[in-house]
């Protein structure tokens, strides 16, 4: 038979006060409808469960028995629904996010460092690599990634302008090597593969201009799987390296390494934070949202 946890509720509220009016009044209602919701209880139990007199009302033996059952569970619920109270109106708890390494340092924990501080029970946890993790499987809050390689299910939010590939050498290599002109010259030159975490297979290096897209399998001695290793081999004159343009662009600007092929190298979307609904996020959540917003 399945209980009106309702009327257990009541039950509770009159064994623990002792009296009928002044439950009927701690739940909100008039005390001859209390009254009768106990009495219909009682009457589905086929067990009397409470003593009434003039004045007081006391649990019988099996009253009592029910009391000492229910009643802790109930303040159990009852904590953790004041818990969940202070949560919505204390930002707090812990928020998961997968990323690239070089997104998080640049990126993600600039903009989230006044957030920390601010808050200090909300808790960051970063899953940094190349590959695409399932977020939802996974239990991730988000993630972040390249604006085209977001699943078309995925709720999306910018958190970066437009960014442009960038193919660059040192002026060491440079010295003793051509000045490629088009992304077909690349092929005479020692270029730095990247290993794609997802496929395994070898990034084909993607370049467009008004006559269309060119993409070219480049050869070279040295291939990685994570970036920040081929920006160093780059600025030791190991090869040509081709990496989105803000990981360059210190080093652009001291002159220690050379930008070429940039008429081939079109806009394309930036950073996103991605994930799977919009409903009931977190407090924690939406403020890791609003500190991401572009502009912040």
């Amino acid at each position: 038979m399945k209980r009106n946890l309702n009327d257990l509720i009541a039950f509770v509220t009159v064994a623990r006060e002792g009296n009928f009016t002044r439950a009927a009044a701690q739940l909100g209602v008039t005390q001859p409808a209390l009254s009768q919701t106990i009495t219909a209880l009682e009457n589905r139990m086929d067990i009397r469960l409470l003593t009434r007199n003039t004045r007081n009302v006391s649990p019988t033996v099996a009253g009592e028995r029910l009391l000492q059952a229910i009643g802790t569970r109930f303040d159990e619920i009852e904590a953790e629904l004041d818990m969940l109270t202070e949560m919505r109106d204390k930002p707090a708890g812990t928020v998961r996010i997968t990323c690239g390494p070089h997104v998080l340092s640049t990126i993600l924990l600039p903009k989230l460092s006044a957030l920390l501080r601010e808050y200090p029970e909300i808790k960051l946890e970063f899953d940094a690599n190349h590959g695409f993790r399932n977020i939802v499987a996974d239990r991730f809050d988000a993630g972040v990634r390249l604006g085209d390689t977001i699943d078309k299910d995925m709720i999306a939010m910018p958190i970066t302008p437009q960014l442009r590939m960038a193919a660059v050498a040192s002026p060491e290599y440079l010295l003793t090597h051509t000045l490629p002109l088009t992304p077909q010259d690349l092929l005479q030159h020692n270029c730095m593969n990247m290993r794609m975490a997802t496929s395994g297979g070898l990034y084909v290096w993607e370049f467009d201009n008004d006559e269309g897209p060119v993409n070219v399998r480049v050869n070279g001695q040295l291939t990685f799987n994570t970036s920040a290793p081929m920006v160093d081999a780059a600025l030791a004159g190991l090869g040509i390296a081709f990496l989105p343009e803000e990981e360059f662009e210190p080093y652009i600007a001291q002159g220690r390494l050379i930008r070429f092929l940039e008429p081939y190298c079109r806009p394309f979307p930036g950073y996103y934070l991605y994930y799977p609904s919009r409903k009931q996020h977190s407090p924690a959540f939406s403020l890791v949202m609003e500190a991401l917003k572009m502009g912040n």
